[in-house]
């Protein structure tokens, strides 16, 4: 359950859902390009040089001035350009060790009407930057494309950049196997094993900047970014957990904000264990908004003839496969832990809604494949391997962040309130508590209390039904930071922009390419 703000990268060819084509790329934040613009390469894009302006590489302190004025050296990779960012793995000891954070630039599609760069993050933590980048032709719609070149790097232990490792393939295949809500003391024990082997495999196998991940840190490589790309203020776009990062960066450089947008926002302030319950809440919601859909457009939902029956049937084949794991058709067998992620992983985008319905009909009817096939998507598992680290990053970076955690007798206790907020999934949430338990290292930055007192006017947008980060989130975000602007989207999924309503893309649109901030609670 660590993954609190999770944008999922479906990167897996899920060919039996789709009978033949192929299911690739951002599962959350894809969306159509009503402007109209291109799902592909149009040709060699024109790379735009222009001097740092003004100001934009002083160093926030004499001993980063090396980072602050180094250049970057892109090369063409395709029709964008990569390039590598140094950076110090401790800002406390800016002499010391340095690592390369990987970089992609997508030019802007219009270099006479370029403004220029907006740096980008899709959440995780843990998922890639570079890849959220790259994918700008179905991510952004073509007003953002033509004034900026979208420029996004892979946060210090993640992706290319220096990737924290824990596990192996197959060691990582069995702990996501293990029961996140186990019902014995063996089980419990397993759970427990797992978590500890998990964190002894991250200092292990990975080098000393296992320690120095935190969303502070990344906020800081954003500004030695910033100042690289010679911009004197920032522009970025964050999703999810992009929020607090970019959250982050407004308390730590409020003199360097210039137009942030946070979509799909982290309330910074929660606690660890409101965040959880928040988000078990926020999952029920998703989860109900499906099966009344399921009731209200269907002849004869296949899950029930009402929500709570529907709801019913989903909690019980969720305990049956607890009892008894389905089989699958690679001789795996889809446990609980999978069995939920196959279940959670369509409810992020309302586009993906009929393969919750087949992976659900076909588990009643005793075949976990497509569940399983859903669950692997989430993990970036392809064909027994893992595509990326961002199942290890994410429990490195979030429990280096806050380390908060609960004893496994402590639990029941927590059980009560968790399955108030979600009857379906809130004993799995409520086991979630423990995960950290394990970590060996401890963080170098000091809490924050973020409020970004100074910046200028930050865009904090929210979702009615967003099951990942629920809508009160960003209410809470936008009240939390000092110049914070609320925008709200009533809709369905993970995240707002892009997901077809005209009035929040264009409102976004404008305050990015033209600095026009909208009325603070303006609804879409």
């Amino acid at each position: 359950m660590s993954r609190t703000t999770r944008i999922v990268i479906i990167v897996l060819l899920v060919v039996a859902l789709v009978g033949g084509s192929v299911l690739t790329g951002l599962s959350v934040l894809l969306g159509n390009d009503s402007e109209g613009g291109s799902s592909g390469s149009s040709g060699p894009a024109v790379v735009v040089s222009t001097p740092p302006a003004e100001g934009s590489q002083e160093p926030p302190s004499p001993d980063l001035a090396r980072f602050y004025s180094q250049t970057i050296a892109w090369e063409d990779c395709g029709d964008n350009q990569c390039g590598t960012l140094e950076v110090p793995i401790d800002y406390r000891d800016a002499g010391g060790e340095t690592i390369g954070l990987a970089l992609v630039k997508v030019p802007a599609t219009d270099p006479d009407a370029r403004i220029g760069s907006m740096v980008v993050n899709p959440g995780g933590p843990g998922a890639s930057g570079v890849a959220y980048a790259e994918a700008a032709d179905d991510v952004f719609r073509a007003p953002i494309r033509e004034h900026f070149d979208v420029v996004g790097f892979d946060p210090r232990g993640t992706g290319a950049s220096d990737p924290v490792d824990c596990l192996s393939d197959d060691d990582m295949t069995t702990f996501l196997a293990l029961d996140p809500d186990p019902d014995d003391a063996g089980e419990e024990q397993e759970l427990t094993d797992g978590l500890r082997s998990f964190f002894e495999g991250c200092v292990a196998n990975s080098d000393a900047l296992v320690g120095h991940v935190t969303t502070a840190e990344a906020a800081r490589d954003m500004d030695v970014l910033r100042a690289a790309l010679g911009e004197s203020t920032l522009t970025y776009f964050g999703a999810s957990y992009g929020t607090k990062l970019g959250a982050t960066y407004a308390e730590l450089f409020p003199a360097k904000v210039g137009r942030l947008v946070l979509d799909g926002a982290v309330d910074v302030a929660l606690p660890s264990r409101e965040q959880s319950l928040g988000q078990a809440g926020g999952f029920e919601v998703a989860l109900r908004a499906f099966v009344d859909n399921c009731v209200a457009e269907t002849d004869s939902c296949f899950l029930g003839d009402s929500v709570d029956e529907g709801l019913a049937t989903i909690k019980g084949l969720l305990d049956d496969i607890d009892a008894q794991p389905l089989p699958t058709s690679d001789g795996r067998e889809l446990s609980v832990g999978s069995a939920f992620y196959g279940v959670v992983t369509p409810l992020y985008n309302r586009d993906y809604w009929y393969l919750l319905s087949q992976g659900l009909s076909t588990a009643l009817n005793g075949d976990g494949t497509t569940l399983m096939l859903l669950a692997d998507a989430y993990a970036s598992r392809q064909n027994g391997q893992y595509l990326d680290n961002s199942t290890e990053a994410i429990y490195a970076i979030n429990c280096l962040d806050d380390p908060y955690a609960i004893a496994p007798d402590q639990v029941e206790a927590q059980v009560p309130d968790f399955e108030e907020a979600s009857p379906t999934f809130g004993r799995l949430f409520a086991w979630g508590l423990v995960n950290c338990g394990g970590i060996q290292v401890e963080s170098s930055e000091p809490a924050l209390d973020i409020r970004g007192e100074g910046a200028a006017p930050i865009l904090v947008v929210g979702t009615t039904r967003d099951p990942a980060t629920p809508y009160e989130w960003a209410v809470g975000l936008a009240d939390e930071l000092a110049s914070g602007v609320l925008l709200s989207r009533d809709g369905d999924g993970h995240t707002a922009y892009n997901s077809d309503n005209e009035c929040i893309d264009s409102t976004i649109e404008a305050y990015l390419i033209d600095g026009t901030v909208p009325e603070d609670g303006k609804e879409c």
